[in-house]
């Protein structure tokens, strides 16, 4: 899709298309600029050859000419539909063609471009593409690697809180409603929320994660609801069209996090989307169809919020009428030496360190300490235990290891910052870059140089607790 002028495409938006066009020149030209910007492109000048090699593990985006002899554009995307619907087709029309190109926007075609058009507009709308494309195919292999019988894989737990909430998640996630999560920072209200979508109808379906405390109000409408081409408001420059990220979870999952961040004209706009199920992008001259399940979360008392007017109430009732609680730390003790043992066994194997002997102060750390980080402070303590940090409240592994030079505490106390840091913005390396005060370049040196996966830290990468 069209995003600004002045946007940098980061790299991961390329991606694989196949190219279809009767014209071989325009082919050959389409197919040289495409890969010229990024992309692995393969071309066919006909729809019927394109087809043999298309399956439903193809992870990229479909160009196609509207006018061919034998099979045009539009016959083609009918057969692309018969191979997996959520194959993205964008189709490439003359002026005359524009209501047959409605009409498949309609049926289910990702996008449509009116000749003549810019090569880097272009693209823009298959970077887009093959985004969405990836995304449908990530939640796939998620469904695969859950695949069988799912009883709250992620959360944890012997405690009776624990079992009657695998229970209650067990119950809801089929009934395709919206959903609140409630519960103290930390708890795993996220990870709630991703086992609703991996236990329920959507599970093959995207799930796109919100985070409300990062929404700006100038920018809210289009990163959430879109753009399409046009001008901008007064006239000043134009706006390329940008997908966005509701649309993006069409047929799946969004999950609204920490929701009471919103301001109330923001959330004025969510409830008209979520009582409607359509949604307006700026400049759009008509609503599109949405099909999505809303979870919310918060770590508040949304009651007291909306008495003391921060936060709508019927916002509230529509978006509570189911809703799960996630119990605290404190309120599950003796889930408490189960979860450290699982997350220290993950770190280990992920900071490539060997398992360190469990001490008895250790153990009465655990069942005596209050952990008010709940389970996202848990984690984080058993990943300095698995790298032997000193921690002035036990006498625990780095007590017992042999004395370290001064330049090797720095070492691996920066590597701890940074491990935290990548934690706390979901291993976002932008986000984490800015947090540390750090420019780009010198922020992968460290990573190298640590042997830190970023990876290893994006929703996702394991059955966060977060």
């Amino acid at each position: 899709m069209i995003s600004q002028p002045d946007e940098v495409l980061p790299d991961e938006i390329m991606g694989s298309v196949i190219v279809v066009d009767d014209d071989r020149d325009l082919l050959a030209a389409q197919t040289q600029g495409l890969e010229l910007a990024g992309f692995t492109v393969r071309g066919f000048s006909s729809g019927k050859d394109a087809l043999r090699e298309l399956t439903p593990q193809f992870d990229g985006a479909i160009l196609s000419d509207v006018r061919m002899p034998h099979m045009d554009g539009l016959a083609l995307f009918e057969r692309v539909q018969a191979v997996d619907p959520e194959i993205p087709v964008i189709l490439l029309t003359g002026h005359g063609d524009v209501p047959m190109a409605v009409q498949a926007l309609k049926k289910g075609a990702y996008d449509f471009l009116t000749k003549p058009f810019p090569m880097d507009e272009l693209a823009v709308a298959l970077g887009r593409a093959s985004q969405t494309r990836r995304l449908v195919i990530e939640n796939r292999q998620l469904r695969a690697l859950h695949a069988g019988p799912v009883s709250g894989k992620g959360l944890l737990g012997d405690s009776p809180i624990m079992i009657h909430l695998r229970q209650a998640l067990t119950q809801v996630a089929d009934a395709d409603i919206d959903v609140l999560i409630t519960g103290d920072t930390g708890s795993g209200k996220e990870t709630a929320a991703r086992t609703l979508h991996r236990m329920g109808s959507r599970r093959s379906r995207p799930f796109i994660h919100i985070n409300c405390a990062s929404l700006a109000e100038e920018t809210y409408h289009a990163h959430l609801f879109g753009a399409e081409q046009g001008m901008r408001p007064g006239g000043y420059g134009t706006v390329k069209r940008v997908v966005g990220r509701l649309e993006q979870a069409h047929r799946g999952v969004v999950l609204f996090d920490d929701v009471d961040a919103l301001s109330l004209a923001q959330q004025s706009k969510l409830l008209d989307v979520i009582e409607s199920r359509e949604i307006w992008p700026l400049g759009a001259q008509e609503p599109r169809a949405l099909d999505v399940r809303f979870i919310a979360t918060t770590k508040i008392d949304l009651r007291e919020a909306v008495a003391q007017g921060t936060f709508r109430a019927d916002l509230f009732y529509r978006s509570s009428g189911i809703s799960i609680h996630m119990p605290s730390l404190a309120q599950r003790r003796s889930d408490v030496r189960l979860l450290f043992q699982h997350f220290l066994v993950r770190a280990c194997a992920r900071l490539h360190q060997s398992i360190p002997r469990l001490t008895e102060p250790l153990q009465a750390h655990l069942q005596t300490y209050s952990w008010p980080g709940n389970v996202r402070e848990l984690e984080h303590f058993a990943e300095r235990f698995a790298l032997g940090l000193q921690d002035a409240r036990l006498p625990g592994p780095s007590a017992e290891a042999p004395d370290l030079g001064l330049a090797e505490r720095v070492a691996r106390f920066e590597a701890d910052v940074i491990r935290e840091t990548l934690a706390a913005c979901k291993g976002d390396a932008q986000a984490s870059a800015k947090a540390l005060g750090l420019a780009r370049k010198t922020f992968y040196d460290k990573l190298q140089r640590h042997r830190i996966r970023i990876d290893a830290f994006r929703p996702g990468a394991a059955d966060n607790q977060k």
